[in-house]
């Protein structure tokens, strides 16, 4: 029975399942619903939440009662008319742009790859072995984020043992499996060598300096130099990223995310002649609507092209500069929230709030108020997006929190006005 359960749980994703217990508990414990729902609690629950919670939240949660319903054997409620028909209003009167990373460019990758060079020198120079394999790691895990267009799960999932790295030529590894890989079949990608900035390179000298031969291809390294024997964890990746790129001098580093990799390697690729049928091969996307998703609109793809990635990357031209809009006022605001580990373990709780800090409120140029951490000032543009943006903080927070097994409670509001979110 053991391994019927252990075959059970591997069929759905850690992080689904982490996903679906909070909306779970969001529904049954935080909103007061009861287990088996109906349709008409199902609509109410997201009548009650349309005006704070994205669409795609609410249809996450949507999935996530009816997975319950469905393994329970009881009906599912979600599947009436009534709350499709809510659903579909939702939409119509809370309509939401789709927010894209901001692509790295290929200069911005160039200058962060440089710094990242240059500073792992300096600190061998200076006796510092651990900054040293953090920068090292730093930059494979950027430059090859980059060239392979991965996600930020996907870099968590590469393993050194899958790597066939010919310095010189390139690298032929395989991933286990990702986010679209639902038969969890794997697949096999080349990245080929490069003349500067080259991913190979940059992993070789990172596997070099950690002297491993096996395991995760990234990991974390603590304060003595001693590297972890689990993966980065997949909310870790933003932050390196955010960090790395302040101290090499990016402005508004704290806009990037981890699909500012995989963006930035779509319209480099579109620019230098790649066809979608060619981008997709190559990143692993199955559907154009999803790689379209990834290049600026005034980039189309030359659709007469099948080139390959040159071995001398290419800078991008410069686009004409747009119409300076008219600025937009900032909401000022206050973010207050507190934690409670599932388990006695304060370890947890502690990872949990700086991930809070470093990747949901620092990009709203968060100032912390209080000595503990668990109060901070942010601003956010006050436009028709605000509501969505506070949504999005809210869900971060939620999934961070739950993913370090600790209960979240969490309040945003007005630093002068009466407007407060929950």
């Amino acid at each position: 029975m053991a391994d019927l359960r252990s075959y059970l749980d591997a069929a759905t994703r850690a992080n689904t399942q982490r996903s679906y217990a909070s909306a779970i508990r969001h529904f049954e414990v935080e909103w007061g619903g009861h287990l088996p729902a109906t349709a008409d609690s199902t609509a109410r629950y997201l009548a009650d939440h349309a005006d704070r919670l994205s669409i795609n939240t609410l249809r996450q949660r949507l999935a996530a009662l009816a997975n319950w319903h469905v393994e329970q054997g009881f009906a599912d409620p979600t599947r009436a008319p009534l709350v499709r028909k809510v659903l579909k209003g939702i939409k119509a009167l809370h309509p939401a742009m789709e927010k894209q990373a901001v692509p790295l460019q290929l200069t911005e990758l160039g200058a962060v790859a440089d710094w990242l060079d240059g500073a792992a020198i300096l600190a061998e120079q200076n006796g510092d072995a651990v900054r040293s394999m953090q920068h090292r790691r730093d930059r494979a895990l950027m430059l090859l984020g980059f060239w392979q267009g991965f996600r930020s799960d996907e870099l968590t999932r590469l393993r050194i043992e899958h790597f066939d790295l010919r310095p010189g030529e390139g690298l032929t590894g395989f991933l286990p499996r990702s986010k679209t890989d639902r038969d969890n079949n794997g697949r096999t990608f080349k990245v080929p060598a490069l003349s500067r900035w080259c991913p190979i390179d940059a992993v070789q000298t990172w596997i070099a300096a950690s002297q491993r031969t096996e395991g995760p291809l990234f990991v974390g390294i603590n304060r003595w130099g001693k590297l972890g024997d689990t993966p980065l964890d997949v909310d870790s990746i933003v932050p390196i990223l955010r960090r790395v790129f302040a101290q090499a001098g990016l402005s508004q580093a704290h806009e990037y995310s981890g699909h500012s990799l995989r963006r930035g390697f779509a319209n480099w690729a579109n620019a230098n002649g790649w066809d979608i049928k060619s981008l997709m091969a190559y990143v692993g996307w199955r559907k154009v609507d999803t790689a379209m998703r990834y290049v600026d609109a005034n980039l189309p793809f030359l659709l007469t092209s099948t080139a390959t990635p040159s071995t001398q990357p290419a800078v991008i031209a410069a686009l004409p500069a747009a119409t300076t809009p008219a600025p937009i006022p900032n909401a000022e605001l206050t973010v207050q929230f507190a934690l409670r580990s599932y388990t006695q373990s304060s370890r947890r709780r502690s990872k949990a709030r700086q991930l809070i800090e470093a990747a949901c409120l620092a990009r709203h140029r968060a100032q912390r108020v209080d000595a503990e951490g668990y109060r901070f000032h942010i601003s956010i543009p006050d436009d028709a997006e605000l509501e969505e943006s506070i949504a999005v903080i809210f869900d971060d927070m939620y999934r961070i929190a739950d993913n370090n097994a600790c209960y979240l409670e969490a309040t945003i509001r007005e630093r002068k006005g009466d407007r407060r979110w929950e």
